[in-house]
């Protein structure tokens, strides 16, 4: 029997929902419907639309029979809904789970990888990654600097799913030891032989020498004696606070008044304009990732830029700015490469004293190098990146994969499945268990387990909504400040983990090799499938690799 369209997203569902219990005259009077989400909720329903809620529309609460039946009629086969009813809670639904296994595990690439949907019309997004601007040495890179770069990387991995057309810059020098230091965190930066275009900064200096809002200049006539006041490596003093003023602007820093222009601001400026140029986009954001450190004189670029080209005015530019980074414990004063070799001496150490002598050679360096790498990610990326974070670097903190917030733990989980997949196939070849059979000859009413549609409920079925999350603020944002959930990948995949993990430890899903309990090790093993797909696309917007092996 041929599978049904794969259609099924609890969006969808809350939409319909919502919009069957409100009828034609409710009007909008706040959210009805709620999804459940915990174990002991799932036990008995899997949507909610609590009496508190629902006393706002019906009086006491109590939703018309006649209703709750043309919600059945017009939505049961197309949510998949299997009851509804009042109870002293509200009105609860359970959806049909044998049937949404069914849909859900024979869909899997529709629920499992990110489809690219065509954008109505083309839009760009250049992230400007400040930390790298003007050439510095990975010495000079911060952690707080490591984690706008690294913020960057997976921003531009999430915002290209959905179809934008992304840049990253700056543009470094080929071969830079800034890129090869990148490459350790699976980084791969653009670069270039290319350099920024001497015309264009030098058309910028024109602007600025013939600008209103220029107050010195050491472009002006020989006569003129006043450039000797402006400091050494500075170009030009221009009035920022007058052109805010004039222009209306809102949201930068009320502290904002004069700018003494480097050329190196002009360059950062000429990359940022001819990436523009050259797109034929209708719109174009410029999001400047920036630490708080260096937010208020990303602000001054901003409004530079404003000066320079007013007839760009299919650029928006936003800032998302990330927290500080407060180191503590014995190492609190390294740099990004100090913290990084300090994390992969940990991971080697942790490693050999769990596999002893088998730990060298290439493979093992390509393993401990993927799990530092997720390490770091786990512990810069998992918290807002507009808040704080403590940083604790100290050899008393052991890198395991029993912490169950860490990128080591989400590694550890996925490479369990990795195992899992290799004792079955070993079993196969050995005879013991029979071919995977098509999916429609399985009965998935054998998946009874908690934990089981557990998994199916919040991770599987919304994982596709849970990346389009990130890319949704783009266009609601207010202001010139930016804040996206850019932590929904990492802690997603920790609660994915450590549900896994529990269900995992409670449940032989390889069972004895009897056909009587091939069925319901067949219909495991495909739910097994749908996360291991999961775990892989997710962490791949990470550029992590999976492990293959525990």
């Amino acid at each position: 029997m041929a599978a049904p369209a794969p259609d099924f997203s609890l969006a969808g569902c809350w939409a319909a929902l919502e919009a069957a219990l409100r009828g034609p005259c409710q009007g909008q009077a706040g959210r009805v419907w709620f999804k459940e989400s915990s174990g002991r909720n799932l036990r008995g329903r899997d949507w909610i639309a609590p009496r508190a809620a629902l006393g706002k529309l019906y009086p006491r609460g109590q939703v018309p029979e006649d209703l709750i039946e043309r919600l059945m009629s017009e939505c049961r086969h197309r949510l998949y809904i299997q009851s509804c009813k009042q109870t002293d809670s509200g009105l609860v639904i359970r959806l049909d789970r044998p049937a949404l296994f069914m849909q859900v595990l024979s869909n899997l690439p529709f629920y499992t990888r990110t489809l690219k949907a065509p954008l109505a019309k083309k839009k760009c997004v250049i992230l400007n990654c400040v930390a790298l601007q003007g050439n510095k040495g990975p010495e000079s890179l911060t952690v707080s600097h490591l984690r706008t770069i690294l913020l960057v990387d997976h921003l531009a991995v999430l915002l290209r799913q959905p179809g934008y057309v992304v840049h990253t810059t700056p543009n470094l020098p080929l071969k830079s030891s800034v890129c090869n230091f990148l490459k350790l965190l699976r980084v791969t930066w653009p670069s270039t032989r290319q350099t920024i275009s001497n015309e264009g900064v030098s058309n910028f200096k024109k602007i600025l020498s013939e600008s209103i809002y220029t107050q010195l200049g050491k472009f002006e006539t020989p006569s003129d004696q006043t450039h000797n006041r402006l400091p050494k490596d500075v170009l030009f003093k221009v009035h920022l606070r007058q052109f805010v003023k004039e222009k209306g602007l809102e949201g930068y820093d009320a502290n904002l008044d004069m700018a003494l222009v480097q050329e190196e601001a002009l360059r950062q400026i000429a990359e940022l304009q001819n990436i523009v140029l050259q797109e034929d986009a209708e719109e174009c954001l410029v999001i400047h990732v920036v630490g708080c450190e260096e937010e208020f004189q990303q602000q001054k670029i901003d409004l530079l830029w404003r000066i320079l080209d007013t007839s760009i005015d299919r650029v928006t530019q936003r800032h998302l700015v990330c927290g500080p980074v407060k180191i503590t414990g014995e190492s609190s004063h390294i740099n990004a490469v100090h913290y990084f070799q300090f994390r992969r001496s940990q991971m080697q150490e942790a490693s050999v004293m769990k596999y002893g002598n088998l730990v060298q050679g290439d493979s093992w360096s390509e393993i401990i190098g993927s799990m530092t790498s997720a390490t770091i990610r786990f512990e810069l990326l998992a918290t807002a990146h507009r808040s704080p974070l403590n940083l604790e670097v100290t050899q008393a903190i052991n890198i395991s994969t029993k912490g169950t917030k860490s990128g080591a733990f989400v590694m550890y989980n996925c490479a369990r499945l990795a195992t899992l997949f290799d004792h079955f196939n070993k079993s196969v070849q050995q005879g013991l268990y029979p071919k995977f059979p098509e999916i429609s000859q399985l009965n998935f009413s054998a998946l009874q387990k908690e934990g089981e549609w557990l998994l199916l409920y919040n991770y599987i079925i919304p994982f596709r909504e849970v990346l389009c999350q990130t890319t949704q603020s783009l266009s609601s944002a207010k202001g010139i400040r930016l804040t996206i959930s850019t932590e929904i990948v990492c802690k997603f995949l920790v609660n994915l983990s450590i549900d896994f993990s529990s269900y995992y430890n409670h449940v032989h899903i390889l069972g004895e090799p009897l056909e009587h309990l091939f069925n319901q090790m067949f219909a495991r093993l495909q739910l097994m499938k749908a996360l291991r797909e999961v775990f892989h696309s997710a962490l791949s917007t990470l550029h992590i690799t999976p492990p293959n092996q525990l």
